[in-house]
């Protein structure tokens, strides 16, 4: 059923939270395309430009399940302050070294890892923090809303890094990131959460708190579900940030401008995908998208790999964009409706986990086909990953469900009938 897919934007905490944000992704996008063309320009080589992609999501793969135990024992507000502040100090080291024509190679790579410090705890920060904003009733509109703005900047950050990189230089990218930094900050200021989880009583170690959430993970069939399509698609859509420089250059011929140019395409369907679940946002999570979501956007990756013109290339980017939000949208959503508030830090930082932790192996395995047979190749084996993963997940996954489901028959006791025939 169709809505209003702007339902969120009722509450005020969510208008200044959705500002800020905005400005942020957008300063976010413009860097993630002049740093792998400054990588690409840098080494020469697709591996190294994958390296540093991986780099940023290293943290997430190692500190993932500790920065929700933080989440779920501190407020959220005060936790997404810092971050913004350490990704704007990060950020602007980065840009001075690159307006001072000093950048190496690999200043790339530990800047990388430390904003990936900070985004380990600053992604499901802010998926957990939504609730708090908007309670319980608009919650997925708010989820829907956040995917918005986040495409709706992967549209206009490519487009003006595109002409910046080309005009003024690199360095503008960066510096006007690291300001974004400082305005999601500011606007995190006027947010006053409406709710918050209740604090844990007697605050049992960090280990066993992880564990108390991994065994509420492993005990709920759908969260357990959806956060391996969820890692599946993760690791092999999103590369394209490796994937997309490679082909534009060597495929397609393309400089600064047109690389720009393809990712605003992808942006501009992934914009679509996040407004198309926003306005099914009061139906709940789409049992069908969440099954089938995975397959499409496997197929479109490997179409976009067989185009040879950039306009059919920024179509096959626009639909596999479409494609991966719809159901990394529709994942996380489902997500959070079904997890009680206490588990919900710990939820999100396992969701962090199995899409930006499986981000260094993506990255790695989609630049080295890239460089050792092609972007081409890239494309395809992205995709064809994706496809054989989830036929193996739902024949494993299936088969086990089945299996238990079996044997829990199997154990329930029959029931004995007294003298008159009726079960006792």
């Amino acid at each position: 059923m169709l809505n209003s897919p702007f339902a969120a934007l009722r509450h005020k905490n969510f208008r200044y939270y959705s500002f800020g944000m905005l400005v942020s992704t957008t300063g976010t996008w413009m860097q993630n395309v002049a740093q792998p063309w400054l990588a690409y320009d840098l080494t020469g080589s697709p591996f190294l430009l994958s390296l540093v992609g991986a780099m940023q999501f290293v943290p997430v793969t190692f500190f993932s399940l500790f920065a929700g135990v933080m989440i779920d024992r501190f407020p959220k507000k005060k936790l997404l302050l810092l971050t913004q502040a350490l990704a704007f100090a990060v950020t602007l080291v980065l840009a001075i070294l690159v307006w001072t024509d000093h950048v190496v190679f690999w200043h790339l790579l530990v800047l990388s890892f430390l904003l990936g410090l900070v985004t380990t705890l600053d992604m499901p920060a802010r998926h957990a923090f939504a609730v708090e904003m908007v309670g319980p009733s608009d919650l997925m509109n708010a989820i829907a809303l956040n995917s918005t703005v986040f495409n709706l900047a992967r549209v206009i950050g490519p487009a003006l890094a595109g002409i910046l990189m080309g005009s003024i230089g690199l360095a503008a990218c960066f510096f006007l990131n690291a300001i974004s930094y400082a305005i999601v900050f500011v606007s995190l200021l006027f947010v006053r959460p409406i709710s918050q989880a209740k604090p844990q009583g007697d605050r049992p170690g960090v280990i066993a708190t992880i564990q108390d959430g991994l065994r509420y993970i492993g005990a709920n069939r759908a969260l357990l579900q959806t956060l391996v399509l969820i890692a599946i698609v993760g690791t092999f859509a999103p590369n394209f940030g490796v994937l997309v420089p490679v082909f534009a250059r060597e495929i397609l011929g393309l400089q600064e401008s047109g690389f720009g140019f393809l990712m605003s395409a992808l942006g501009v369907g992934s914009l679509a995908g996040a407004l198309t679940i926003a306005s099914l946002s009061r139906s709940g999570p789409s049992r069908s998208i969440l099954a089938w979501g995975p397959v499409a956007t496997g197929i479109l990756i490997i179409l976009t790999g067989a185009t040879g013109w950039p306009a059919w290339t920024a179509v096959g980017l626009a639909l596999a964009g479409f494609g991966f939000i719809l159901f990394n949208t529709s994942g996380s959503s489902n997500l959070q409706m079904i997890t009680r508030d206490e588990y919900r830090g710990r939820v999100m930082s396992v969701y962090a986990l199995v899409l930006g932790g499986t981000s260094p192996l993506g990255n790695l395995y989609a630049g080295l086909f890239a460089d050792q047979l092609g972007a081409r190749a890239g494309f395809y084996a992205c995709g064809l990953a994706i496809l054989i993963l989830v036929g193996l997940k739902a024949l494993v996954m299936d088969r086990l469900a089945a299996s238990a489901a079996a044997s829990r028959a199997r154990c329930l006791p029959v029931a004995s009938a007294d003298e008159s025939g009726e079960p006792r």
